[in-house]
C-alpha cells in the first residue's frame, strides 16, 4: 500500500503503508488468485494483482494517475519508463512508487535477486554468473513475450557491472 500511502496522507495515517495493513473495509486475499477471486466474486470491489497475471488471465485493469499528474495506461512501456525515472541508488534500494515521468506507471516494482558476491561453491557460482549475464542480455529480449517489462538500458549496464564483482 506504498503507492496510496504516498499520495495520501489521510490513507498514510489511517491505514498505513506495508505489505500486510490494516484496511478499513472489504476483505483481503492471497496472492494474485486470491486477490483476483475475491474481486470476481464481489460486484464494485476493486483489487490489485501483477500486470502479467491481469493481462494473462483477461482481467480489467484501470489508468492510475502518476506523479506527472497523467492517467497511465500500466503496460510494458510504462513499466519500463517507470523503472528509468526511479531514482535507483549504488546498492540497488529503491521503490519505483510514483516516481517522476511523464509516461511512467505509477504503481510499478520490481524483482529482486540477492546474491553473495563470494560464492563457496567454484563451479555453482561459475554457472550462477554465467545465467545472470544470460538473464541480464538475451533473456531481457524474452520479457515483454512473458508480459513483464525489460530493465531500460542504462540499468542493465549498472547490473552487468555488478554481476562482474561476485567472485568464485
Amino acid at each position: 500500500m506504498d503507492y496510496l500511502s504516498s499520495v495520501s496522507k489521510e490513507w498514510e495515517t489511517k491505514v498505513g503503508r506495508g505489505t500486510s495493513v490494516q484496511w478499513p473495509v472489504g476483505l483481503g486475499g492471497k496472492g494474485n488468485e486470491g486477490v483476483a477471486g475475491q474481486v470476481k466474486q464481489l460486484p464494485g470491489t476493486v483489487g490489485y494483482v501483477e500486470l502479467a497475471y491481469a493481462k494473462q488471465n483477461k482481467l480489467p485493469y484501470a489508468d492510475v494517475k502518476n506523479a506527472a499528474g497523467k492517467y497511465i495506461t500500466p503496460g510494458i512501456q510504462s513499466i519500463t519508463e517507470a523503472l528509468a525515472a526511479a531514482k535507483i541508488p549504488d546498492d540497488f534500494r529503491f521503490s519505483m512508487v510514483n516516481p517522476p515521468g511523464e509516461e511512467a506507471y505509477p504503481i510499478a516494482g520490481a524483482t529482486w535477486l540477492l546474491v553473495y558476491e563470494q560464492q563457496k561453491d567454484a563451479t555453482k557460482g561459475k554457472k550462477l554468473v554465467e545465467f545472470l549475464n544470460w538473464a541480464i542480455t538475451q533473456g531481457e529480449g524474452m520479457t515483454s513475450a512473458l508480459d513483464y517489462a525489460a530493465l531500460p538500458e542504462k540499468l542493465q549496464k549498472r547490473v552487468l557491472e555488478r554481476i562482474k564483482t561476485i567472485k568464485y
